[in-house]
């Protein structure tokens, strides 16, 4: 059998990358801070309190439980009732308030980091 030899150029990487020299550049730092994204968290909000808002009036027509919160928000969201409609018209004042503090909420917050970030 013919024993296979390796060619004298040939030599293995770790003497090779022994023999060159690697210079490296000093990375730059960067300091980046996170923003938000001001109409997505206002809408996602304000979808979050629609969704609560109507099934809490749902489940006080149908079920009974909740009668007392329904009756403090009715005070804010004008036609909320432990009915469908009412429901429904809650969910559309609770869109709105949600949405209008989210915007406000993520407006201060990305005002607020950009304040903080350092120039280096």
């Amino acid at each position: 059998m013919a024993q296979i030899s390796t060619a004298p150029h040939i030599q293995p990487v770790e003497a090779r990358m022994a023999e060159v020299e690697v210079e490296t550049a000093p990375l730059p730092r960067v300091v980046t801070r996170a923003t938000l994204g001001v109409l997505s968290i206002g809408v996602a909000l304000g979808l979050t309190n629609a969704l609560v808002v109507f099934l809490l009036g749902i489940t006080t027509a149908v079920f009974g439980w909740g009668i007392l919160v329904v009756q403090v928000l009715s005070t804010l969201y004008i036609g909320y009732e432990p009915t469908f409609l009412g429901s429904v018209t809650g969910a559309v004042w609770g869109f709105f308030d949600a949405f209008i503090g989210g915007v406000l909420f993520a407006w201060i917050y990305n005002r607020l980091v950009r304040r903080h970030i350092v120039a280096v």
